[in-house]
C-alpha cells in the first residue's frame, strides 16, 4: 500500500511517500519515516488521519500498535496520514531526575554554608534543631521521588518535550531556592517544639503512604508502560481518586506546620492548585470511562483529591 506523509499545511513530509504491506504497523510506518527523514525519530512524530475542510472534530491520533490497514477506511491501496514534529523528545526518568536534582542539591548548600553574605548579611548565624530536621526531611523527599523515578514508576508515554525539562526545572529549583533561603535564614524564628513534632511526624506518615500510593499505580500497569485506564483500588484510593496527589500536599501541609515560612506555604498552595486540576481532569476521565454501560464497569463515588474537603 502506498502512504503519503502530509503536515497540516498539505506538504508533502516525505517525498513520493512510502510503500509498506498493509499487516504492517504504525510504529512500522513511524520507522520508515525516520529511516527516510533522519532527523524525525519516531518518538518525535505524532500521526493522525487528515480531517474534513471544515470538521471541528480530534483527528484520530493512529496508535504504533495497530495495523495500517485498520485505519484505511475500505481502500487498502492508499492511507495519508498527517505529521507532527512534536520537537526534540526526552525520557519521562531523564525530565523528574533532573527537576528533583536541583532542590535536592540547592537546599544543603543553603543550611550548610554561609551564603547569606551575599545577600548583605553580616551577623552571627545559630542552626535550630528544626532547620536541621527540615534539612533532612526535605532531602529524604526528593532522594525518595528520584528513586520513584527510576524504580517505580511505569510512564504511560515514552518520551517528553525537551522543552518540558526547562519549565519543570526552573518551576522546582526556583522554589527549592525560596524555600531553602527563607528556611535558613539567620533570622528564621522556630516554633513551639510540640508543632514542630506534630508537622513533622504527620508528614513523614504521608510521606510513606505517598510511596505505597506509587507502588499501588505501578501495578496498574504493565512493564512496557501500557495496559489502559484501570479503577485503582486498595488504600487510599478507595476513598479518593488521586491519593497520590492527597498524600503528596498533605505531606508538605506537614512540613508547613513544622517550619512555618510563607515561602513554604506558597509553595503548598500552588503545588496543590496545579494537582487540583490534574484530579480533576483524571476524575472526569474515569467517570466517563467507567460509566457501568456495555458491561463496563461503574466508577465508585469518591472524592477527588483532598478529603474531607474536596
Amino acid at each position: 500500500m502506498k502512504v503519503l506523509v502530509v503536515s497540516r499545511s498539505g506538504r508533502e513530509v516525505v517525498k513520493g511517500g512510502l510503500d509498506l504491506k498493509a499487516s504492517a504497523k504504525v510504529r512500522d510506518l513511524q520507522e520508515a519515516i525516520h529511516h527516510r527523514t533522519k532527523k524525525y525519530y519516531p518518538s518525535r512524530q505524532r500521526l493522525t488521519l487528515p480531517l474534513q475542510p471544515g470538521s471541528r472534530a480530534k483527528p484520530v491520533v493512529l496508535d504504533p500498535k495497530k495495523n495500517l490497514g485498520e485505519y484505511c477506511d475500505g481502500n487498502a491501496d492508499n492511507l495519508t496520514v498527517v505529521f507532527k514534529d512534536l520537537g526534540m523528545q526526552v525520557s519521562y526518568s531523564t525530565l523528574f531526575f533532573f527537576e528533583y536534582l536541583g532542590p535536592l542539591i540547592i537546599y544543603p548548600i543553603f543550611y550548610y554554608y554561609d551564603v547569606y553574605q551575599y545577600f548583605g548579611y553580616k551577623g552571627g548565624r545559630v542552626i535550630h534543631p528544626v532547620q536541621t530536621y527540615a534539612m533532612y526531611y526535605w532531602c529524604f523527599h526528593y532522594f525518595k521521588r528520584i528513586m520513584e523515578t527510576f524504580f517505580v514508576h511505569r510512564f504511560s508515554h515514552a518520551t517528553s518535550p525537551l522543552s518540558n525539562v526547562f519549565r519543570n526545572c526552573f518551576y522546582y529549583w526556583s522554589f527549592g531556592m525560596y524555600i531553602a533561603y527563607y528556611m535558613n535564614h539567620p533570622l528564621y524564628t522556630p516554633v513551639g517544639d510540640l508543632q514542630m513534632k506534630i508537622g513533622f511526624s504527620f508528614g513523614l506518615v504521608c510521606q510513606f503512604a505517598n510511596f505505597y500510593c506509587h507502588l499501588l499505580l505501578r501495578n496498574l500497569r504493565s512493564p512496557d508502560g501500557n495496559g489502559g485506564y484501570q479503577i485503582p483500588r486498595g488504600f487510599l484510593f478507595n476513598i479518593v481518586t488521586c491519593a497520590n496527589y492527597t498524600t503528596e500536599i498533605y505531606q508538605w501541609a506537614g512540613f508547613n506546620i513544622a517550619t512555618q515560612t510563607v515561602a513554604g506555604y506558597v509553595f503548598v498552595v500552588v503545588a496543590a492548585s496545579i494537582m487540583t486540576n490534574w484530579a480533576i481532569a483524571k476524575h472526569r476521565r474515569l467517570k466517563k470511562l467507567f460509566d457501568g454501560k456495555d458491561g463496563r464497569p461503574k466508577y465508585p463515588r469518591r472524592w477527588v483529591i483532598l478529603p474531607p474537603f474536596f
